[in-house]
């Protein structure tokens, strides 16, 4: 019986693991877990104060800024065709809508999302995320819908013990936009690869000892215009911060399918 050759062997483990689209090969060689579509996405963004924003990081995470100002971002979306790797997807546990609230920081110069919440429709996932990514995420109720160009969003908070939070938001995808530019306030506030969590409970484990980087891999996110036509919410009043002013800088996204690494402490 003739053996495959290294090659041949490194193929099918690209087509029984990671399937497509491909990716150069050193991507395929990390250690990722799990595989994701990320859907319905609208990143709606604030700039802050970061003197406001410092208190909801860990000490050794650096707040990133942009020409001197931190932002906050509110990100609902579809998370579809979740499996491990080299597993089938779990009917019934494949799919989840997500809202979350986040802003960035980096260590040792890598850029990355620090979550203050992550609001999950799916009770498992939650329980999964907590445990063994030491996320914050929380229970809720969500609902996600699109006709044609316009996508409304409602979800309530259910989380037992967390302070409650709910959110409505109708909004419109227009024309694409070019790929986000290195230097650029959409590619410093997409293009993120990486994230930081020092544990599920935000407000106990920020001042622990421990500290998590995980890594995500994906095509760069093409970007759409967006345009918000009503919203209303409490996501960011929730974590004690006070009520965004102005418009939020919207950026509307396609489907792009996502590959989770193992977190790694640092």
């Amino acid at each position: 019986m003739r053996r495959n050759s290294p090659a041949s062997a490194e193929s099918l483990f690209h087509f029984l693991v990671f399937a497509v689209p491909e990716f150069p090969t050193p991507y395929y060689r990390w250690p990722y877990l799990m595989r994701q579509r990320w859907s319905q996405l609208l990143f709606a963004h604030w700039p802050v104060a970061p003197e406001v924003l410092r208190p909801y990081l860990p000490p050794r995470l650096t707040l990133d800024v942009f020409e001197g100002q931190a932002w906050l971002g509110v990100v609902p979306f579809t998370m579809s065709h979740i499996r491990p790797l080299g597993l089938p997807a779990v009917p019934g546990l494949n799919h989840l809508h997500e809202l979350n609230v986040r802003t960035y920081a980096t260590l040792d110069g890598v850029p990355g999302v620090w979550f203050l919440s992550l609001d999950a429709t799916q009770p498992l996932g939650v329980w999964a995320a907590r445990t063994l990514f030491h996320l914050p995420y929380l229970h809720a109720r969500m609902r996600l819908t699109q006709q044609g160009n316009t996508l409304q969003a409602v979800a309530e908070r259910t989380h037992a013990g967390s302070a409650p939070a709910t959110f409505a938001a109708t909004w419109t995808v227009g024309a694409p936009l070019p790929p986000a530019q290195p230097g650029s306030l959409a590619h410093f506030l997409t293009e993120r690869y990486h994230l930081y969590t020092a544990g599920p409970n935000l407000q106990h484990d920020i001042h622990g000892p421990d500290l998590w980087r995980g890594q995500l891999l994906h095509a760069p996110w093409p970007l759409r215009e967006a345009k918000v036509t009503s919203w209303e919410s409490t996501l960011i009043e929730s974590h004690g911060l006070p009520t965004p002013t102005g418009q939020p800088v919207l950026y509307a996204a396609d489907p792009l399918d996502v590959w989770v690494q193992t977190l790694r402490r640092v």
